[in-house]
């Protein structure tokens, strides 16, 4: 039953399929499966599920921008993994996928608590038929981590109304771009978000939030008393890389792999020096990274650990201003290899990489590992690679170059930007004064 599952034809590479874990998708290097954790295992388990990957995939294992556990490599003949990753008594996700901050719960400076209304909403959403694969609904506590710029279809945020507790409800986007729908107590936030869910159910599998703020509600009733409501507070900055104090015994530390994507042998060799440190949890977070949670010495300890086997430990690292999905080979959608372009542009682009913009790598037009606009994208094509400035993947590019020209424009646009830049003018700011022609010029065409 679960091999027939895995090679049912309906399985593709479209950008609106869910690689679950009973439904892989197909990718250029086998199927692609996703490990929906919804809490924190220990270290012990993620190297049991890295086992797995080497057992049944070809031992490649990601963390995506929004903190999925992903599994590379697997055939029509690993069936068994289903069976043996539940065996493994995992914290797993069934049905719509409701998202909470990492540290929800645990976090004091938090507004409220999101987990049971996100867990109220999961629940009823089981009886909510036709939505759509990668339907997604966040509920944000507002603490130290928040997931203000991951895109989602319904998001509920804590605000602190007069001596209340109430959640604004927006559609589409992110946290800045989202319409605003309502502001409404617990209760209510629930059964308003499960009626949002219903009428998206009504309109189809391709509808999104974003269809019910355009096309569906009534413009009168979206953003209705938006400046008599509650504002959110000044959103922060931070990120999950780096030491953070929960409470005195305990601190959490963000640790990601380059790109997002780690081999198991590496992963199983940091959760054994994590399990030798004391560590006793961890969580895939947002931003391709992995939380861990101790004593403030060990999470200290296991950071250095972790820097010198070649992960990231810092915010600050150029790897984090990347965006590059599997690229070529792995997908077989992708022209170009997206990893190897980004490993010297991080290198080799210091003046670029200021942390202003993310910098998107994409093997094709599908842009899946950065769906947003950012100030530069590389784009693989069928003769070669696009260059797009200030748009998403898809959009018409200030310039077309040769696959093999790519390190060498980079590091042109990356001195331009340098030789350019006015004081206090960020990369991102620079790129959009100087506008296509200018940045076409730079690169040979005009």
């Amino acid at each position: 039953m679960i091999a027939s599952v895995i090679s049912r034809p309906a399985l593709d590479m479209r950008r609106g399929a869910c690689p679950a874990l009973s439904a892989p998708m197909m990718t250029g290097d086998g199927f692609l499966a996703r490990v929906p954790l919804t809490d924190m295992i220990t270290p012990q388990q993620l190297a049991e599920i890295c086992r797995l990957a080497l057992r049944h995939g070809n031992g490649i294992l990601e963390i995506s921008a929004r903190g999925n556990l992903q599994i590379r490599g697997l055939t029509e003949a690993s069936a068994p993994l289903l069976a043996d990753m539940i065996a493994l008594d995992l914290p797993l996700r069934d049905g719509l996928a409701v998202e909470v901050p990492p540290l929800a719960g645990i976090d004091e400076t938090e507004i409220a608590d999101p987990r049971p209304l996100a867990q109220a909403i999961a629940d009823g959403a089981k009886a909510i038929a036709g939505l759509a694969p990668k339907m997604s609904v966040i509920v944000d506590g507002h603490g130290q981590l928040r997931l203000s710029d991951l895109l989602a279809d319904i998001r509920l945020i804590a605000v602190s109304a007069a001596d209340d507790i109430c959640w604004k409800i927006l559609l589409g986007g992110t946290e800045e771009s989202g319409r605003v729908f309502n502001v409404l107590r617990e209760t209510q936030a629930v059964e308003a978000t499960l009626d949002l869910l219903r009428e998206l159910s009504t309109l189809g599998s391709k509808a999104r939030g974003r269809d019910l703020a355009d096309n569906t509600l009534d413009a009168a009733m979206l953003d209705q008393g938006r400046s008599g409501m509650p504002a959110s507070p000044r959103r922060q900055e931070a990120g999950p890389f780096g030491l953070i104090r929960l409470s005195e015994d305990l601190h959490t530390v963000g640790i990601g792999p380059a790109l997002g994507q780690a081999s198991a042998e590496r992963l199983i060799a940091l959760c054994k020096a994590a399990e030798a440190l004391g560590i006793e949890a961890l969580k895939p977070a947002f931003n391709h990274s992995l939380l861990f949670f101790g004593a403030k010495q060990a999470c200290e300890t296991l950071a250095d650990f972790a820097s010198g086997a070649g992960f990231i430990r810092s915010a600050a690292d150029p790897r984090c201003q990347i965006a590059a999905c599997p690229g070529s080979p792995a997908c077989a959608s992708a022209t170009i290899a997206t990893h190897d372009i980004a490993a010297t542009a991080a290198s080799q682009c210091g003046e670029l990489l200021d942390g202003s913009f993310t910098l998107h790598v994409t093997g094709c037009a599908k842009g899946c590992a950065h769906p947003k606009v950012s100030s530069l994208s590389i784009c693989g094509t069928s003769n070669g690679v696009s260059l797009i400035a200030g748009g998403k993947a898809a959009d018409a590019p200030f310039a077309s170059i040769a696959f093999a020209d790519t390190n060498a424009t980079l590091r042109c646009l990356s001195d331009l930007v340098g030789s350019e830049r006015r004081e206090g003018e960020t990369s991102a700011a620079c790129l959009s004064r100087l506008g296509p022609l200018r940045l076409a010029a730079a690169t040979g065409q005009s």
